[in-house]
């Protein structure tokens, strides 16, 4: 099942539904292992994002396999040229201002960016049309990074960065987001993650730690999960007799939204917005860096299971 959007908007050549097929695949065709793990065999390893027990190894090669499938061998819900304005359709509803007031001292980070399909969109004409209120005062456009596993840019991405000069846009690939240092990446007003790291990381508490790392005072990350338990706490599993593809539990196995994790990171102010109508449904956040004294309560991996995006489980660890 991909990712279906209101029926106003399938009909929209730059709408959310695209020819690969959008996320939302619990399995793919790669065969699945439950995996649970006691918390005490992940102490050490589970900051290093990379847990290293067989039953686990065994998992993420399959999830690598996906990253790292091309053409016909890519898996239904694996996209990697989402517009922008399917970010702008999915993500927070704060967004879309949020990047049409950046300016040309400003940085957006785009983690998971495929082909980078939306931060070429941002430059376009049809953007500037869109987005006419504010122009003169914002003045030029910000600088974007892209990050991504594979290399996947086309020629339409190299074209633009030629025509923009140099700098104006910036492609990294081949290692993981914990893998980047500040000075190597710098620091940016806004960061967007659509269905990217924080919906695959195996390490979901390091990889916040670094997003906000990259964060500017003041700049906000904008981000999601489908098929996740909401703020409310109203919503069941998508796929009935299934867990949700991203949970928390606390020391005693209660569940522990993941709205309610990411409130009690230091230093930050969320929003959590739920968008029902969506299939499967999905919660989307807004993260705004309000100190620097950021600290990220740390998660152990428990479950992992390869998918589009994965099932993951993580339980809190104690102090």
């Amino acid at each position: 099942m991909g990712l279906i959007l209101p029926g106003e908007f399938l009909r929209n050549e730059d709408a959310l539904v695209e020819p690969e097929g959008e996320p939302g695949m619990r399995k793919t065709a790669i065969p699945i292992i439950v995996l649970l793990v006691l918390q005490a065999l992940w102490l050490e390893t589970s900051r290093a994002g990379d847990p290293g027990r067989p039953e686990f190894s065994e998992e993420f090669a399959k999830q690598e396999e996906i990253y790292h499938s091309r053409g016909e061998q890519v898996p239904e819900g694996y996209v990697t040229g989402r517009s922008l304005l399917s970010y702008t359709l999915i993500l927070s509803s704060e967004f879309d201002r949020a990047l049409a007031n950046l300016g040309s001292r400003d940085r957006w980070l785009d983690i998971g960016a495929g082909a980078g399909r939306a931060i070429l969109d941002y430059y376009t004409s049809r953007y500037d049309l869109m987005h006419v209120e504010g122009r003169e005062r914002r003045g030029k456009k910000a600088s974007a990074v892209a990050i991504s596993i594979e290399d996947r840019r086309t020629p339409a991405w190299h074209e633009s960065a030629a025509s923009l000069g140099a700098g104006k846009i910036q492609y990294f690939f081949g290692r993981r987001l914990r893998e980047y240092s500040s000075e190597e990446l710098g620091r940016f007003q806004v960061i967007t993650d659509v269905l990217g790291g924080f919906s695959y990381s195996q390490n979901l508490s390091l990889f916040m730690e670094k997003v906000l790392a990259f964060l500017e005072l003041g700049g906000s990350v904008f981000t999601l999960l489908q098929d996740v338990q909401s703020e409310k706490g109203t919503s069941p599993p998508y796929y009935a007799g299934s867990p949700f593809l991203t949970e928390i539990v606390n020391s005693s196995g209660s569940e522990v939204r993941v709205c309610s994790w990411l409130k009690s990171i230091t230093c930050v102010e969320v929003a959590c917005e739920s968008k029902e109508s969506l299939q499967p449904p999905l919660e989307t956040y807004r993260i705004r860096k309000v100190c620097n004294d950021v600290v990220v309560p740390a998660l152990v991996p428990r479950h992992f299971q390869a998918g589009t995006p994965p099932e993951r489980g993580f339980q809190l660890r104690n102090k």
